[in-house]
């Protein structure tokens, strides 16, 4: 990635292969203006839906959202990853989300409602998950969705002391430590039945967490305090303006770096919302179309905002008015079955 001592910023984009994804797409990132450049792809594990980077930016790790779940490295020394070892199971189904935590690998398995430490080695290269997997129990009101745990994002909170993971099956977020391998539920949060938490994001400062729930499209703001890993609900915020007229899905919810502005992403309506932080609150300031259909993520990085849109296949960019946060639509390229965003 290197060019006269100075690394290029890229993009990683996942794709679902099942539905005609190339896997892993790398895309060149204009620091300028925030535009995307598709340079190449490569698919070497099936349906790598979340991507995570190491802290320096070497290694990018996927999981497969398969029934037989696995999570895969690859070396960043280009403009193509390239496979750094074999991919490991993680003796749980259908993985969606993944973080890097403690020196391991978490990934949380939305089809066998679990969670599982995969170690690092030194080097990077991943190690056989042995007794690191989490089984979450419980269930919830919405029949067709929440008949049983269904694990849907977990990462680290902003002290690196505790995993959180939320569970869209159990209406409830989890603070686990994690000890020789294993993982260990600390707190379980409960969260309003039927709401379906589905990701999680820290305001910058590390005081508040968001809670964006997927079946009731609002947010969650809850007090987070990292001493004693506790997690405080306070007020549940809609995430539109009006009542959805069809479909109203939230997907991705981020928050801006100077933790003035929270987004977050609902398909259906595919729309993006902003909303400005006030204090223990959210006010909704306005809405503006993803460009896209069915965004599944959001990415904020270096002053940009772009949202990966599954079913139109294209990853939209915008710039952020820096008064009232709002996206401006930048541009598109297209990626069939577009999953989710990373910056390096």
């Amino acid at each position: 990635m290197a060019d006269g001592g100075r690394r290029q910023r890229r993009a990683f984009i996942g794709s679902f292969t099942a539905a005609g994804g190339a896997g892993i797409v790398t895309a060149a990132v204009d620091p300028d203006t925030g535009a995307l450049t598709v340079l190449g792809s490569v698919e070497t594990v099936p349906d790598p839906s979340y991507l995570a980077l190491s802290p320096d930016g070497d290694t990018l790790y996927t999981v497969s959202e398969t029934a037989d779940g696995t999570v895969a490295a690859y070396r960043v020394t280009g403009d193509k990853p390239e496979p750094a070892g074999t991919a490991v199971p993680v003796d749980g189904s259908g993985p969606t989300h993944l973080s890097l935590f403690a020196g391991h690998v978490l990934t949380a398995n939305y089809g066998s409602g679990s969670v599982t430490a995969v170690p690092l080695r030194a080097d990077g290269t991943l190690a056989p998950a042995a007794s690191g997997v989490l089984r979450h129990t419980g269930s919830g009101p919405h029949t067709p969705r929440q008949q049983g745990p269904h694990a849907h994002q977990v990462q680290p909170d902003p002290s690196g002391r505790w995993a959180v993971s939320v569970d869209l099956g159990t209406d409830s977020v989890r603070v686990c430590t994690l000890t020789n391998g294993s993982l260990a539920v600390h707190r379980e949060i409960a969260l309003r039945p039927g709401s379906g938490p589905r990701h999680l994001a820290f305001h910058p400062r590390g005081s508040y967490a968001y809670v964006l729930n997927e079946l009731t499209p609002t947010i969650t703001v809850c007090r987070w305090d990292a001493a004693d890993g506790s997690l405080k609900p306070l007020a549940e915020t809609p995430v539109l303006a009006g009542q959805p007229a069809g479909d109203a899905y939230p997907s991705g919810i981020v928050a801006s770096p100077d933790g003035r502005f929270v987004w977050t992403a609902t398909r259906g309506e595919d729309v993006v919302s902003t909303f400005a932080v006030e204090d223990e609150e959210l006010r909704l300031v306005g809405t503006v179309t993803c460009g896209g259909h069915w965004p599944r993520a959001l990415t904020a990085a270096n002053g940009f905002l772009y949202a990966a849109n599954e079913r139109s296949g294209d990853v939209t960019w915008f710039t952020i008015d820096p008064n009232t946060g709002l996206p401006r639509p930048g541009g598109l390229i297209e990626v069939t079955a577009a999953s989710c965003v990373v910056i390096a």
